[in-house]
């Protein structure tokens, strides 16, 4: 391999004319599938009935992604590499589908999209068209593990790609408009956290074609003196190739590209051979072309060509316009199709030869289908971790805690395929027994202080960084490659990733429903804490429980949540999550001390079912009750308790049956469940027509949303967050949103009809109760001992 710092020999005449016939190729595929419905390589002169009745789509940034692709079809060959592509402009997928059209993977994918003409015209057709597909790189499209349709992800998720693959190179086209967004922004500085040695590389084309939609965008309007140290303050070694003949741009992007690939492999070598880990100016290139590059530069006496009006359809009326449609016929022939396609219309042989071949061409990755990379993790027995229950509500323990212990030994035993993730916050959410399996990754500066109590290490293998953006976008782009791991976060701040996992649940959604040949991923797993209910001094703005009702708005078909009630249930639903395939997981669970329930036969038995009758919280008998005690949520469930045993003391003949919900799912009719109970199951567990006193975590409408179906609903009173709250005690929080004993006491006094007669005296001692407990609360800072140590009593 030639040396990084010699002068690269520029492309023989003969390299450049074949790189050229190939680009034009992929411009012209890119171009077609936009407007054409017939004649698809215009063998006859172009009518308005070739045109499709709608034009969509995005042209802009095609030309310059696919100069990016066929260059690095070069060094593949050259080098043997191992690439992965990410188009970071929203809608560029044409040049990616025309890539891996000219590749041969997409016919071999999809076989009636075949490398002749026939193939060639349902090829364009399908574009941006009804039954077809999108203008995204969406999961139909081979090498693809970013939609794109939402912008700012497109460095996260490539460097989650790079983590523990240490013989990748991911490159990822970084729009000019998407550097814009925020999640761009924080993703710059992944390269902190990117190991020479265990990882592979990511690098980043800035691609400056100057325009949004109907913008300019901001880094292409900036003087090169600013532009150059940004980058570098990123923590890069930039290369501008900039320009717009195209000869002398495949020279540029041929001269750069590849001495970016050799300074990687030589930051690599470096780093490998002498075990040497500091953090490498890792190269870059900036490529500023012509939005819509090629295209035409003039339309009705506007700019088109380097202007906005080049970002979606840059001719909009061919089918009834005759000038605009010769327009479109002399962009699309200056192309030159008849000295790219054969008569059959397949790809010259002289071009084809250009692609890679096998697994090393970018459409056909197999770290782009990274099911097909999966290895199982090596999980070790989570009973072996349980908390020892010798009786029900009796025993306080730290859930999260506990569970770190396990999740360290997940760590140890997958020391190349697991990672944990999460904002700052793995110590603040009692997982520090993670750290003695791994620290944090940190390649940025060291300080002295740093090894009292920091946990920092260059070969960590926690992720923290104060931007859940661009943890969600790592762990995406890592699950998605075919690892596994955890992300934990408070749960105020998980709204920060509300239209990531939209993206993402959609992304599962459609390859696990509808596209056989994408492989099973691992599941993201979401454990979220710091939960509304004990945010002694944090107040108001961390109490929002709302994520929940975001995630249920997704099919059930990929998403689930966890309300594990104690330690032993939430070991036993985070095995489950780590095993599952094609999820995002939420696990509901804080970090606080709790009272403890279950053993951990008990635990993995009521989580199997994820929803069933308490026994011991129950009077019933196995009888018809006067009242169900349902309760989904871990601060939810020890206020009913507490409310059954008020109950039992005053009322001894009461039959209240006490449900405990783990999977929320399961309120929900048909919900797959392989070893729960039935839908007629569920339903008796609610009776016909007796009250059900609901006691929930988070918004009470959410409850209803669910089970709004199910036996009994019009009997179903639900008490949940009513969005009030600021420095409070837990059980100061828990009266004012009336999910405490007391209010839950007084409910089902009024709602059962037997006991309304003779309840007036109890009421009114509840209504003290709350009373006292509030002044107590405002008068101490902590709630009363007796609420503090709280246990079930037989």
């Amino acid at each position: 391999m030639a040396d990084a710092t010699e002068i690269l020999t520029p492309l023989t005449p003969e390299e450049l004319r074949k790189i050229d016939a190939y680009w034009r190729a992929c411009n012209y595929l890119s171009a077609g599938m936009i407007y054409l419905r017939a004649n698809p390589l215009l063998r006859e002169p172009l009518k308005p009935e070739h045109i499709k009745n709608r034009l969509l789509g995005h042209w802009g940034s095609d030309p310059g992604q696919s100069l990016i692709w066929v260059h690095l079809n070069r060094l593949i060959r050259k080098y043997d590499l191992n690439v992965m592509y990410i188009s970071g402009p929203g809608h560029g997928a044409p040049a990616t589908l025309a890539n891996c059209y000219l590749e041969g993977h997409y016919s071999e994918i999809y076989p009636d999209k075949s490398r002749d003409e026939a193939g060639l015209l349902k090829f364009f057709r399908q574009f941006s068209f009804p039954g077809g597909i999108g203008s995204h790189c969406t999961p139909e499209t081979p090498g693809s593990i970013h939609e794109g349709g939402e912008l700012g992800y497109s460095i996260s998720h490539a460097y989650g790609a790079a983590f523990d693959n240490p013989d990748l190179i991911v490159t990822v086209a970084v729009g000019d408009g998407e550097a814009e967004s925020g999640p761009l922004a924080t993703s710059w500085h992944s390269n902190k956290f990117l190991n020479p040695i265990r990882d592979g590389a990511v690098l980043p084309v800035l691609h400056l074609n100057g325009y949004k939609i109907a913008n300019p965008t901001v880094l292409a309007r900036i003087p090169h003196e600013e532009l150059e140290p940004l980058l570098i303050g990123y923590g890069h070694k930039p290369y501008f190739v900039e320009g717009d003949d195209p000869f002398v741009m495949h020279q540029k992007m041929a001269s750069s590209l590849e001495q970016c690939i050799l300074e990687v492999r030589a930051l690599q070598e470096h780093a490998r051979s002498t075990g040497e880990v500091t953090r490498p100016r890792w190269p870059m290139i900036v490529l500023r072309s012509p939005k819509g590059w090629t295209g035409p530069k003039e339309v009705d006496g506007h700019k088109v060509e380097g202007s906005w009006r080049a970002h979606q359809v840059p001719v909009v009326d061919p089918a009834t316009n005759k000038k605009d449609l010769k327009i479109v016929e002399n962009w699309l022939r200056s192309y030159k199709p008849e000295e790219l396609f054969d008569a059959n219309g397949t790809l010259i042989p002289e071009l084809q030869e250009l692609a890679p071949s096998g697994p090393r061409r970018i459409s056909a990755n197999p770290h782009a289908n990274g099911g097909l990379l999966r290895k199982e993790l090596e999980l070790p027995d989570f009973r072996d971790y349980a908390t020892p229950v010798k009786a029900p509500g009796v025993a306080y323990a730290l859930p999260t805690d506990i569970l770190a212990h396990f999740l360290a030994e997940v760590m140890r035993r997958n020391m190349t395929s697991f990672r944990v993730f999460g904002p700052d916050e793995t110590a603040s959410n009692r997982l520090t027994a993670i750290y003695a399996a791994s620290k944090k990754t940190w390649l940025a500066e060291f300080k002295p202080e740093d090894a009292d109590g920091g946990e920092l290490d260059v070969a960590g293998r926690v992720m923290e960084m104060l931007s859940e953006h661009t943890l969600e976008g790592w762990f995406e782009g890592y699950v998605l490659t075919g690892r596994h791991g955890l992300f934990s976060s408070y749960e105020a701040f998980i709204h920060i990733i509300d239209s990531m996992f939209n993206q993402h649940a959609k992304w599962l959604e459609k390859s696990k429903k509808e596209l056989a040949w994408r492989a099973p991923v691992p599941s993201i797993n979401l454990l979220i804490t710091s939960l509304v209910w004990r945010q002694d001094h944090n107040g108001f703005t961390h109490q929002d429980p709302g994520f929940l009702d975001v995630v249920t708005n997704k099919s059930k078909d990929v998403v689930r949540i966890y309300l594990p009630p104690d330690a032993n249930c939430l070991l036993s639903v985070t095995d489950h999550c780590l095993r599952s395939r094609d999820y995002v997981n939420v696990i509901v669970a804080d970090k606080q001390e709790h009272l403890q329930y279950l053993t951990m036969e008990d635990a993995v038995t009521h989580c199997t079912k994820g929803i069933g009758i308490w026994d011991w919280a129950s009077t019933d008998n196995g009888e018809e009750p006067d009242v169900v005690m349902a309760c989904a949520g871990d601060i939810p469930t020890m206020e009913s308790v507490a409310a059954v045993a008020i109950l039992k003391e005053h009322f001894p003949d009461l039959k209240i049956r006490f449900v405990n919900i783990v999977d929320l799912f399961r309120l929900m009719p048909e919900t797959e469940h392989p070893h729960g109970l039935s839908d007629r199951d569920f339903d008796s567990l609610f009776t016909t027509d007796k009250p059900v006193i609901f006691n929930f975590h988070s918004y009470a409408s959410l409850i209803h949303k669910l089970s709004y179906r199910r036996t009994n609903h019009e009997n179903i009173h639900v008490r949940g967050y009513k969005e009030k709250g600021n420095i409070n005690t837990p059980l100061e929080l828990a009266i004012i949103n009336q999910i405490d004993r007391f209010n839950l006491a007084i409910d089902v006094i009024d709602r059962v009809p037997r006991l309304r007669p003779v309840g007036a005296h109890v009421k009114e001692w509840l209504k003290d109760q709350i009373i006292d407990s509030i002044n107590f609360a405002h008068a101490e800072g902590i709630d009363k001992g007796e609420i503090r140590n709280w246990k079930w009593a037989k």
